[in-house]
């Protein structure tokens, strides 16, 4: 079993995406276990800010020297900022994928959906289910 990282206050996707969750405002990324599937990050396309997207839809792309993967908005809502340092220091996601590696902010539209998303305990039991 792998010795990825898995903070207890994110929520996370079966598509290895992570959710912060801050009143009705919400952080996402690709978790410690997808960056270190991918390898070595070496590109991330984002959306433009304003861009509406249902639970699910691909919002993105992330590429590695490995694989060009689809990112998945774990929410229904609408961007409200990316993270334009990935563009310049895509590496960032390999190392710190919870903190400066993030890829976008947006406004959650249906907090229900959040009752759809693993916590850690079921998040950590699903990657190690995967080795």
């Amino acid at each position: 079993m792998g010795d990825w990282k898995v903070p207890a206050d994110l929520k996370y996707t079966e598509s290895d995406e992570w959710v912060r969750v801050e009143g009705n405002e919400a952080t996402t990324g690709i978790t410690d276990y997808a960056q270190d599937q991918l390898n070595d990050i070496v590109f991330v396309e984002l959306p433009e800010v304003g861009a509406s997207l249902r639970k699910g839809d691909s919002y993105g792309v992330v590429e590695s020297v490995k694989a060009a993967s689809d990112m998945h908005i774990p929410l229904s809502g609408t961007v409200t900022a990316i993270n334009g340092k990935l563009e310049d220091a895509p590496e960032t996601v390999n190392s710190d994928p919870y903190g400066e590696g993030w890829f976008i902010k947006f406004t959650i539209a249906d907090p229900a959906e959040l009752g759809d998303l693993m916590d850690a305990a079921a998040y950590q039991k699903y990657c190690a289910e995967r080795e």
